[in-house]
């Protein structure tokens, strides 16, 4: 009897040795397999549609051999059942991502961020070509309006009063979210201009602010000239000349305009030729950068009343008619 309980404790305790070893064996091979790299050279995308169950999710690793072993994965999150609660959503799987990562990555819901810009001195009209190309993010040619007026707005005039800028957003989301966010840094710091403008400005408000600012946003895209141009157009403003200004003449010929600007097109009575209105045309032409506004709101100390191209995206500028002239036909007419 004393031979065999020797025996069996002897037994029982090799058992557990073995027992032991080897789930110490199982686990260390687990843990390694969480900081094992994924099967990834380049960036890829990996969707994960709503619904999908981690046995599937680990089946879609497998199928697209971004791991070897799946079945070592489904034990991992035995181990740790959080690392099961995945996400649905689009990700990017990038080089030297591990198991451990791309669980992490899931189970917070950190999706592809997709970057869009909006250019400065580019219309709504263009900018709603650009969001309705692009694939991942759902648009709306309402929404610029829409915008508008869930913020009290119903002109049904959205130009110019959309921030210029770069805005993130996921996949299969809608853009209402950034140009909500573009609105509201428009009239952010359309509001922090018009506040911090110089005394006596020809302008009655902020929008006007605005209007002229997108008009310096077309005329220059040199940063030093901006507060002379806006001088210019202020000065003109000031002795009640007319801004003449071809921008405006573009703008007001929408469609029509095909690069060049003839005597008739200059003559022709639209709101926005300012070679016929007074004063400021009756809306922006396009969306002014944060520098435009700011020239807008300081213009330079200068006695300027025009300024012609010299061709490579500077200006020459005159204080009367004499030497503007001069200007043009040395740089315009080649004279």
């Amino acid at each position: 009897m004393k031979k065999f309980l020797i025996g069996f404790l002897a037994t029982s305790f090799t058992l557990l040795t073995i027992t032991a070893v080897g789930g110490y064996w199982g686990y260390q091979t687990l843990m390694t397999f969480g900081q094992t790299q994924l099967n990834v050279v380049n960036a890829q995308e990996l969707e994960i549609k709503r619904g999908t169950s981690f046995n599937q999710f680990t089946n879609i690793l497998t199928q697209k051999k971004l791991i070897e072993e799946g079945w070592k994965l489904k034990w991992l999150v035995r181990l740790n059942p959080a690392l099961a609660q995945i996400k649905s959503g689009l990700y990017e799987v990038v080089p030297q991502e591990t198991v451990n990562s791309l669980l992490e990555k899931l189970v917070a819901g950190n999706e592809k961020s997709f970057a869009l810009t909006l250019l400065e001195g580019q219309t709504v009209k263009e900018w709603r070509v650009q969001l309705s190309e692009q694939q991942k993010l759902r648009f709306d040619d309402a929404l610029f309006t829409n915008i508008l007026v869930n913020n009290g707005d119903d002109s049904g005039l959205p130009e110019g009063k959309f921030f210029p800028d770069t805005y993130h957003y996921r996949a299969h989301s809608s853009a209402n979210t950034l140009l909500r966010e573009s609105y509201r840094k428009m009239q952010v710091e359309l509001e922090k201009a018009w506040d911090s403008r110089q005394a006596g400005l020809p302008l009655k408000s902020s929008y006007e602010l605005l209007i002229l600012a997108s008009i310096i946003e077309k005329e220059t895209g040199k940063a030093s000239e901006r507060p002379w141009i806006a001088a210019v157009f202020i000065n003109r403003l000031r002795k009640g000349m007319r801004l003449q200004t071809d921008p405006t003449v573009i703008y007001g010929m929408g469609d029509r305009y095909q690069g060049n600007i003839t005597r008739k097109d200059l003559r022709e009575q639209t709101a926005f030729n300012t070679y016929r209105i007074n004063g400021l045309p009756p809306t922006p032409i396009a969306a002014p950068s944060l520098a435009a506004l700011h020239a807008a709101a300081n213009p330079a100390d200068v006695n300027y009343l025009y300024f012609v191209s010299q061709n490579d995206g500077s200006h020459v500028f005159s204080k009367t008619l004499l030497e503007h002239n001069r200007a043009v036909n040395k740089y315009q007419r080649n004279r």
